[in-house]
C-alpha cells in the first residue's frame, strides 16, 4: 500500500446502504497506505447502527450537519454541527439521529481496514438522495458472518451488561 494525494470531487465517492445509513467513501486504507479510512456518513432520522466494539481501530466522528446522540461506554454526548468525538477501541458505542433532519458527518478509522467488510457486505448505492431502506435479514446476517474477522463485536441489546463492561 502507498500512501498518496487523493481528491474526491463532491458526490464521487463510493457509496454503500449500511444499515440504515448511507456511506460514502472518501479515503481507504489502500489510498492511505493503511493509516486510516475516512467516509462520509448520512444518517437519516432514526438511523444509526446498534451498539457495537471495533476491537481494531479508532473511531473518530466530526458532526458536518444535523445531530446524532453517540453512546460511547458510560457516556452519552449529543453531538451537533463542529463537534468531533473520538472513540477508543475496544468502548461499546453506538449514534442515533434522533432529530427531525438528516444528519451527516465525516467518520474516520486509524488504522484502516474496516471499510473492506462494508464492501463485502453492504450494497452499493447509485441513489444518493433517497433515504437508505432498512437493513434486511440477510444483510443482517451476512454481516453478522463476517464481523468478527474484522475485529467488530456487535452488542445486541439481549446481551448482558456485564459483557458490554468486559469488552471496554
Amino acid at each position: 500500500m502507498s500512501n498518496k494525494i487523493v481528491h474526491v470531487p463532491a458526490e464521487t465517492g463510493q457509496a454503500y446502504c449500511g444499515p440504515g445509513d448511507l456511506y460514502i467513501f472518501l479515503v481507504t486504507g489502500e489510498e492511505s497506505g493503511g493509516s486510516y479510512f475516512t467516509m462520509e456518513t448520512r444518517v437519516p432520522p432514526g438511523g444509526g447502527p446498534p451498539p457495537h466494539i471495533h476491537h481494531h481501530e479508532e473511531e473518530q466522528f466530526y458532526i458536518l450537519e444535523g445531530e446524532v446522540t453517540l453512546q460511547a461506554g458510560e457516556q452519552t454526548i449529543h453531538a451537533s454541527v463542529g463537534d468531533f468525538v473520538h472513540v477508543p477501541r475496544g468502548t461499546v458505542h453506538a449514534f442515533r439521529n434522533e432529530g427531525k433532519i438528516p444528519a451527516r458527518m465525516l467518520v474516520t478509522y486509524s488504522p484502516a481496514g474496516i471499510e473492506k467488510l462494508f464492501e463485502r457486505v453492504f450494497p452499493r448505492a447509485d441513489d444518493r438522495t433517497s433515504p437508505p431502506p432498512p437493513p434486511s435479514d440477510e444483510l443482517l446476517s451476512r454481516f453478522s458472518a463476517l464481523e468478527a474477522e474484522y475485529g467488530l463485536e456487535t452488542v445486541w441489546p439481549d446481551r448482558s451488561s456485564s459483557s458490554q463492561q468486559t469488552a471496554e
